[in-house]
């Protein structure tokens, strides 16, 4: 049984080094607007919406059929109505749309495929036949059987449809997002009106969006902010009339001031360096805020071994909380495991707020300890969510749709690379259950208590760090004295205790004299280094002697 379960076991990748941030994005509240400015801005947002939109559903009719001839087509067909930048914004907006589309739709794909093997498989088996990790059993009774042919016969259908669309070209976009649509039929549960609805869902379809040209002032043409704080928009031919500058330009009265890495951009637009805008409202709040982007120079990461020399600090990621361990550079776990909660319930926002929150918490950590980097999991639960594959374990499902894998590891990345640490990223395979079974036990004291979380924070770290998991190594290599099996570090799997930990100090041999009670010349068993006790022993082994004769 051994035996087969090692070969079971998959190969474990090698840990790397996440890279840093490809891109910088900050955003300000536009402040001191007037009553006419919104009115430009709504102006303004709608009617180069309904232009993306069109230009949207053009794009999604050409299909496989695109060709750059086609693209300038588009470009020359919304300048007339807008500007020749506000064009190519819109195009290029609509091309990362349609290539978001492509890769949900693929994914799509994937998890319909991972649906239907599982199924067939668990059809083929007998009722009641037992699984095992690597596949599942067959079901339990005739009419679960049943029921999953049907579902089988459902996803078939899904994935012939969803294989024809990708063949063709086909994707299925909305603009303001489906999942908002959708609650337009049910008002009642998103607790909206149907006036509030409308202009929430109407100011997510305007366009505001100018992507950034070097060279030009300021590094943008179409939406310009001075190093002051001074916003003004080119606006589109059609309501030039509404200008209140030169060159059919709106300045607004509002002033802004990024107190986030406002000296990074300040220093960039100087230097007339390419920076993306994007005004948006906030129909809750009633605030327009601005966000400013650009992209990032490739930097060289740190180098595996560097990040290594310092220890790591290993962090498992949970449905509500990080479970984190500081490692030194030989994998011995120092400290107290530590834990950092969040509550992923509520908005966006709120959810955004807690992963922050916590992360936060982690560097501050890891900057105090001394460490060059943090370890995580290379976590994608893609196709381990399918409802297939784990059947009636609905909240197993949830959890691990729970676990925001992608988000914790972009974000975290970024905020690191502004600590100036590294983000060493491990195979997630196996950490939990070798951690409970090799760490989880002996790390027990009185005062410490210790979860399969906090044990897999040690095994991501030693993973990261080159070194096993498992706390105990293999023999020595042959030498003159010693031959391979004569001695081990290893115990047998058949000892007992042998993932117990090392015995106290008061069972080791240095002391045993103290514990017995005796000093050192006053065993029984010790001979006498006086003169006189040595004759008289001599004397007596030879009395014995002769009397033996």
């Amino acid at each position: 049984m051994e035996r087969n379960t090692k070969r079971e076991l998959r190969v474990v990748d090698a840990p790397f080094v996440a890279l840093g941030p490809s891109g910088v994005a900050i955003r300000d509240r536009l402040k001191g607007l007037t009553a006419r400015d919104e009115m430009v801005l709504r102006c303004v947002g709608e009617h180069l919406g309904r232009l993306a939109s069109r230009d949207l559903a053009e794009r999604c009719r050409d299909g496989n059929d695109h060709s750059a001839d086609k693209w300038a087509a588009r470009k020359q067909g919304l300048t007339a109505s807008s500007s020749s930048r506000w064009a190519g914004s819109i195009t290029k907006a609509t091309h990362d749309q349609w290539a978001l589309s492509r890769r949900c739709q693929s994914a799509h794909i994937q998890g319909l495929e991972a649906g239907v093997r599982t199924l067939r498989h668990r059809l083929s088996l007998p009722l009641g036949e037992k699984g095992s990790k690597g596949a599942a059993g067959g079901y339990r009774s005739k009419s679960e059987w049943f029921h999953k042919t049907r579902r089988l016969t459902i996803l078939e259908y899904r994935l012939d449809v969803a294989r024809a669309d990708r063949e063709a070209g086909v994707v299925h976009v909305v603009r303001g997002g489906r999942k908002f649509l959708n609650s337009r039929h049910n008002l009642e549960a998103a607790q909206l009106t149907q006036a509030e609805w409308r202009e929430r869902w109407e100011a997510e379809r305007w366009f505001l969006a100018a992507d950034g040209e070097s060279g030009k002032r300021f590094g943008n043409e179409t939406i310009r902010v001075t190093p002051d704080g001074e916003v003004s928009i080119k606006l589109p031919a059609p309501l030039a009339d509404l200008a209140n500058a030169k060159h059919g330009r709106y300045v607004l009265a509002g002033q802004l001031a990024f107190a986030h890495r406002g000296a990074e951009w300040r220093d960039r637009i100087e230097q007339n360096r390419a920076v993306a805008y994007r005004i948006h409202l906030d129909v809750e709040r009633g605030r327009w805020y601005l966000t400013a982007s650009w992209q990032r120079p490739v930097v060289r990461t740190m180098p595996l071994e560097t990040a290594r020399a310092k220890g790591v600090i290993g962090v498992d990621t949970n449905a509500d909380h990080f479970a984190a361990y500081r490692l030194d550079v030989h994998g011995n776990p120092v400290g107290d495991p530590k834990r950092f909660p969040y509550d992923l319930s509520g908005t966006t926002g709120h959810r955004d707020a807690q992963i922050r929150h916590a992360m936060t918490q982690i560097l501050h950590w890891a900057k105090r300890a001394g460490v060059a980097a943090i370890a995580i999991e290379d976590l994608d639960f893609t196709a381990e969510k399918t409802r297939e594959k784990h059947g009636r374990k609905k909240r197993f499902r949830q959890l691990i749709s729970g676990i925001p894998t992608g988000k914790v590891k972009a974000r975290l990345i970024s905020m690191a690379a502004e600590q100036n640490l590294a983000i060493v990223a491990v195979d997630p395979a196996y950490t939990s259950m070798w951690g409970n079974q090799h760490w989880r036990k002996p790390l027990v004291t009185q005062r410490r208590k210790m979860s399969r979380h906090d044990a897999a924070g040690i095994a991501i770290g030693r993973r990261a760090l080159g070194h096993p998991i498992r706390r105990r190594t293999a023999p020595p290599h042959d030498d003159q004295s010693d031959r391979r099996g004569h001695r081990t570090v290893q115990a047998e799997p058949v000892a007992r205790g042998r993932e117990e930990t090392r015995p106290p100090v008061t069972e080791r041999a240095h002391d045993a004299r103290r514990r017995a009670g005796t000093q050192q010349g006053t065993r029984g068993t010790s001979t006498s280094r006086t003169v006189r006790d040595a004759r008289s022993a001599g004397t007596w082994v030879q009395d014995s002697l002769l009397l033996t004769d």
